[in-house]
């Protein structure tokens, strides 16, 4: 029987997790969503995921996201989150407040992560490179497999300010951009990016890649092969317990329920309100490496 893991993606607008099938990346239970604090401060989000915890009645090892550079489970950078998560130990607060054993990852590198074991693209040679289009532009970096953690590459200088404030697919909504002027957009950042690393590949992913006919024909002037993410939205989540699983191998558990496939996305409940929960043991934390 298929071992699982339960994943959590702290994203900007939600933060959403479900226990994963390890074999295909399909979850066992429908994904639980709960929407971000405001402000998103370190404490609030840490109850948030106990929440998730304890909706899953999960008493295991538990892998999470984070929308930023994560050095030792540390959070180095915070350009789309609130500035006090800046030098914090993420990972022993999550750990504190769940009482589980917390791997922590940035949130593009857990995608990418899923994307190159489980996508249309796995076993993929050379440079490679995911791009999670959302809030922001979060980016995975591949060299004939491995990961380059902590790339960041939405912060590209170009035009005199980060390329995510001009192309990521928050800036499409709110500017009211056309689908082919955004991917002009994103024609100019993929080509400053392609000289800079030439990769053989570019996946897009986050949740506007459903949608990708709409934009990806668009996209002129690259040399580099473009596909959409298999995972779509869910490769966080997915990718997060898959590092979960590598830090804690005896630890995975057996499915309680059946599983249900990652694509077409599987349904979602949703819940609102302040963050709750019962006291916990003390958990302990670990980086993803």
């Amino acid at each position: 029987m298929a071992r699982e893991m339960l994943g959590i993606d702290i994203g900007g607008s939600g933060i959403k997790g479900a226990p994963v099938d390890l074999s295909d990346g399909a979850f066992t239970r429908e994904r639980f969503r709960i929407e971000t604090p405001r402000p998103a401060r370190p404490k609030p989000v840490a109850k948030v995921l106990a929440e998730i915890v304890d909706h899953f009645g999960w008493d295991g090892p538990v892998g999470v996201t984070y929308p930023g550079v994560v050095i030792d489970g540390v959070a180095m950078s915070a350009a789309n989150v609130s500035r006090h998560w800046l030098g914090v130990d993420a990972a022993s607060l999550f750990a504190d407040v769940t009482g589980r054993e917390i791997t922590l990852l940035n949130d593009a590198d857990a995608a990418g992560v899923a994307e190159m074991r489980l996508g249309a693209e796995r076993g993929r040679r050379g440079t490679v490179v995911l791009l999670t289009l959302g809030t922001g532009i979060g980016s995975a970096l591949f060299t004939d497999g491995v990961l380059v953690p902590n790339t960041e590459f939405g912060h590209i200088q170009i035009r005199g300010k980060d390329a995510e404030l001009r192309a990521s697919a928050k800036a499409r909504t709110e500017e009211g951009l056309s689908w082919s002027k955004w991917a002009k957009r994103l024609s100019e950042y993929m080509t400053h990016l392609e000289a800079l690393i030439s990769p053989s590949l570019i996946i897009v992913g986050g949740g506007v890649s459903r949608k990708s006919d709409r934009f990806l024909p668009l996209i002129k002037g690259v040399r580099a092969e473009i596909v959409p993410a298999r995972l779509v939205n869910n490769a966080g989540i997915v990718g997060a317990a898959m590092a979960a699983a590598a830090a804690h191998p005896a630890e995975t558990a057996e499915p309680t329920e059946p599983t249900e496939p990652t694509k077409p996305a599987p349904r979602e409940v949703r819940a609102a309100g302040k963050s709750g929960g019962a006291r916990r043991e003390r958990g302990t934390a670990r980086a993803a490496r």
